[in-house]
């Protein structure tokens, strides 16, 4: 097709909208991984099918989205313009929703969802409690359209912002609503976009040199999907940020650093992409105009390191991804040792919104006062997978200063089957454990970084009584000793000694000295580690001697696990309960319980390998962990 003019993104956003109007409804099948790990496909496929059979293929249309968000409850289809929503779908129940709901126009019932606290049916998407909190700008058009279709995007205002820029002409003005946007990284590190576009080009220019405009898309913490979602959902959201950023600083040239871990997002990213140069968003004289750029894909290979700035850089390059000191800014020497932009996929798909809505209407959502300077709070929204020992497991993007507690209980349903809550995990591995007494505290840069965590990239794993927080800490550290470059002697020895230390006292052998000894070591890391993913790498061992301090003196002095996670400090026994019903006894690995029918039985705790399939087993709480 012919490259497109400026006028003609609102033409296609008017013709695809008409497009639409068409249908009578749209049935919006989820296509992210999650969904798709559970026959998403073959649900979009079916509906299809279904439909042309019945000759209604002129009135309803299945398409195929990106993510949307509700992971615990796939795969999902929601049947719009009513919002009606269907959840845990299996082939063989797509007939029924097409005759009852489609050609009967009564909505089935049995397949909505069900509120898991007050058990009350919830038939729209709008009434579900884990959305009615939430406030959509990076995740915009999650559900709403195909991720494969560019028609799709420019129909829900996509590049509108690059044609408001390139309509005005004026690079420079693009960095200053940036900066006033209040927008920070949502990689992590939470420096003021805006402020690092200007820092670059200003030395760009000095200097004469070329500039590269870079996504980190690069995402290992445990439990977190944020970015491989946005990509899989809204892949030009992402696309017209960087074109939007290139622009601004006079880049020519961008890079996407994707894992390798994510194909389906890879998938459409190279048709999105594609789709994006025929149309003539990307190359050479972008809509007819003197501006010039193009983005590339890097894949990496999978180390968590690679996610630090200056490693992705280096590893770009073809060498190994190993950090560099901090004092070589990579907005001054990055890739090719040439000055570049790196922001994280979540960030770069803000952009468009902000140039769209304009700055104030972004630094007006958040917490702070960011008019005067971005550093004086947290504008916008963030990105947070809520994952762990929660009701509602998922993709869900907040307004800045929300509090824990209306993400974990209002959003997240709280903790299931009478758990207490006893512990957030904020800012992935690397990120600090903040405590129930805590759960009113806003979430923000400043606030999480005050608790001892910190934002991260938005991975958020909820913890119930029964987690051992020395365990947790023990966990995250071996992670992140097994993801050690290994270039600085704190990162590669220092993590190893914390380690040791956490496994000899979840092993019973802690001695008195040990808890100062964990905090000697992680200041020593702090100071000494080349970058920063090693200074902040004793965050859990920090975080949880802070608030959990008394678990750590029970393993020590008491040899006592009170969650009963550390097998050499527990042991199981049958208390009073015990009906004899032999269940236990059935799915004992070693048989190790004794006992006859309708008897009390006993556990032989020398032949008892504390497995916890008599835990599971048994219906009547009958088997304690002491």
């Amino acid at each position: 097709m012919n490259k497109l003019k400026l006028q003609d993104i609102e033409k296609i956003s008017l013709e695809t909208n008409q497009e639409f109007a068409k249908y009578k409804k749209m049935l919006m099948v989820c296509t992210g991984t999650a969904c798709v790990s559970s026959h998403g496909f073959d649900i979009l496929n079916k509906f299809t099918e279904v439909i042309k059979e019945k000759g209604l293929d002129k009135e309803y249309l299945a398409i195929g989205t990106g993510c949307n968000g509700f992971c615990a409850v796939g795969p999902i289809c929601v049947v719009q313009p009513e919002g009606i929503f269907y959840q845990k779908l299996k082939i063989e129940n797509i007939e029924e929703i097409v005759e009852k709901h489609l050609i009967g126009n009564e909505p089935v019932e049995k397949f909505m969802h069900k509120d898991p606290v007050s058990g009350a049916i919830n038939p729209k998407m709008k009434d579900i409690s884990f959305f009615t909190k939430q406030e959509l700008i990076a995740l915009r058009n999650k559900g709403l359209i195909s991720p494969e279709n560019i028609k799709h995007y420019i129909a829900r205002n996509g590049y509108k912002g690059l044609k408001i820029i390139l309509d005005a002409n004026n690079p420079d003005q693009v960095i200053k609503d940036v900066i006033a946007s209040g927008i920070r990284g949502r990689g992590g590190g939470g420096f003021p976009t805006g402020i690092k576009w200007e820092s670059a080009k200003n030395y760009a220019v000095a200097n004469s040199e070329e500039i590269y405009i870079v996504c980190n898309a690069d995402e290992g913490d445990p439990g977190a999907y944020m970015d491989r979602s946005i990509i899989e959902t809204d892949p030009h959201s992402v696309i017209e940020g960087m074109i939007i950023g290139a622009f601004a600083t006079g880049s020519k040239e961008g890079y996407i650093y994707i894992r390798k871990e994510y194909p389906l997002a890879l998938e459409r990213l190279k048709i999105a992409l594609s789709q994006a140069r025929e149309y003539g968003f990307l190359g050479e004289k972008i809509l007819s105009t003197d501006f010039s750029f193009d983005i590339h894909i890097h894949r990496g290979a999978g180390a968590f390191v690679c996610g630090e700035s200056s490693a992705l850089m280096v590893s770009m390059s073809g060498h190994a991804g190993e950090p560099r000191a901090k004092y070589v800014r990579s907005a001054e020497k990055g890739f090719r040792d040439k000055p570049t932009i790196l922001n994280n996929v979540e960030t770069w798909a803000n952009i468009p919104v902000i140039i769209e809505k304009g700055f104030e209407w972004f630094a007006s959502i958040g917490s702070g006062d960011v008019s005067k300077n971005p550093w004086n709070g947290s504008s916008g929204t963030k990105v947070f997978s809520l994952v762990g020992d929660i009701r509602n497991t998922g993709l869900v993007e907040v307004p800045m200063g929300i509090t824990l507690r209306e993400i974990i209980e209002d959003i997240g349903g709280g903790v299931p089957s009478g758990h207490k809550f006893k512990a957030v995990q904020s800012g992935g591995p690397s990120g600090g454990c903040i405590p129930a007494d805590l759960l009113d505290m806003p979430v923000d840069f400043d606030s999480l970084s005050k608790a001892g965590a910190m934002m991260g990239s938005g991975g958020m794993i909820v913890m119930d009584e029964k987690t051992c927080m020395v365990d947790v800490a023990r966990y995250f550290i071996d992670f992140l000793m097994d993801e050690s470059c290994g270039k600085c002697t704190a990162g590669r020895e220092g993590l190893f000694a914390l380690h040791n230390i956490l496994t000899r006292i979840c092993e019973g052998n802690g001695k008195e000295g040990d808890i100062q000894a964990l905090e000697d070591l992680s200041e020593t890391i702090i100071d000494a580690s080349l970058c920063q993913l090693g200074a902040s790498a004793p965050n859990p061992v920090l975080s949880t001697i802070k608030y959990f301090r008394d678990e750590y003196e029970e393993h020590i002095r008491d040899k006592k696990c009170r969650a009963g996670v550390c097998k050499p400090l527990i042991k199981y026994e049958i208390n009073k309960n015990c009906i004899g019903c032999t269940a236990c006894a059935k799915v004992c690995p070693v048989n190790a319980i004794e006992g006859e029918v309708k008897k009390a039985h006993i556990i032989h705790a020398d032949i008892c390998i504390k497995c916890g399939a008599c835990v599971e087993a048994c219906k009547f709480d009958a088997v304690e962990v002491k």
